[in-house]
């Protein structure tokens, strides 16, 4: 079946990068979400992230506008009948993901490939809480979407080929470059990359050294663009607990054991760069 028209569950951050990768490369979307201003602030950062490209001669301003017109907003997920393909991209936890979707496999037609952007949790387990786990697949963009090449394409068990083929093909449409994994917490992305983050906490909090320290080694040392100290401020702290807990209770193994130092900058709301405060202030 052609993909025309693609629903997006979730406004945030990789919510609104999906949604404007998807209209960029020609596709209609429907973004939904739960509150307005979610939304509204979702179409401010679509409109930004456009003129850089306009900026950067990526873009036309006919593209640009033609980009917004093709996203329609909403606050109501029946609207996700109309869509031929559906990905959420909604907070990091198994309670809200499992609720949407058991929702839109009420909502959407039975044919029609549900996705999940998680960057951690089991696809199996989401597939199961619907009656199409052979359509239920994961597909994990990176941050900032409209500029990271890479899509994780997580097969959970009862996952059809099709359905792989589908997700593996819109992927290379909307200019990315998919990579097959198999469902695993955190798949491969995060089961290296969180471990990492951890550790560097670890280090700040035994007074190894200070976070400026810790990123200027890995910014020199090994070419990281940015430290992890810093990458875990723009993650977002508590996506970073939520991702280590899910490593540690699907792995069980201590290693996953979340700092205590990223558990207490969680508890006092120090969350990185959404909240102000993280490692460093914003």
């Amino acid at each position: 079946m052609e993909i025309q028209r693609v629903g997006v569950v979730g406004a945030g951050t990789m919510g609104n990068g999906i949604a404007h990768v998807c209209a960029r490369s020609g596709y209609r979307v429907v973004l939904c979400d739960v509150e307005q201003r979610f939304l509204d602030r979702a179409l401010g950062t679509i409109g930004k992230n456009l003129d850089r490209e306009l900026a950067k001669n990526k873009i036309t301003a006919e593209d640009k506008a033609a980009t917004l017109g093709r996203i329609e907003p909403v606050l109501e997920r029946s609207k996700l009948a109309a869509c031929d393909f559906v990905v959420e991209a909604a907070t990091e936890k198994f309670e809200i993901k499992s609720e949407i979707f058991r929702d839109l496999d009420r909502t959407c037609r039975p044919e029609i490939v549900l996705a999940s952007n998680t960057s951690s949790i089991s696809i199996t387990k989401l597939a199961a809480l619907t009656k199409r786990p052979d359509k239920v697949i994961g597909m994990h963009f990176f941050n900032p979407v409209p500029v990271m090449k890479l899509v994780e394409v997580i097969r959970g068990l009862a996952t059809a080929n099709e359905t792989f083929q589908t997700v593996r093909d819109l992927a290379v449409k909307l200019d990315k470059t998919p990579v097959e994994v198999n469902d695993a917490p955190g798949f491969v992305s995060n089961r290296v990359l969180m471990p990492l983050l951890n550790e560097a906490m670890y280090a700040v909090m035994e007074g190894v050294a200070t976070p400026e320290a810790v990123d200027e080694v890995f910014k020199l040392g090994m070419a990281h663009p940015m430290g992890p100290l810093t990458l875990a401020d723009f993650i977002g702290l508590d996506v970073c607990l939520d991702i280590m807990r899910v490593l540690q209770d699907g792995l069980g193994d201590p290693k996953y054991r979340p700092c205590p130092l990223l558990i207490k900058m969680v508890d006092a709301g120090w969350l990185g760069k959404k909240s102000g405060r993280g490692f460093y202030k914003y």
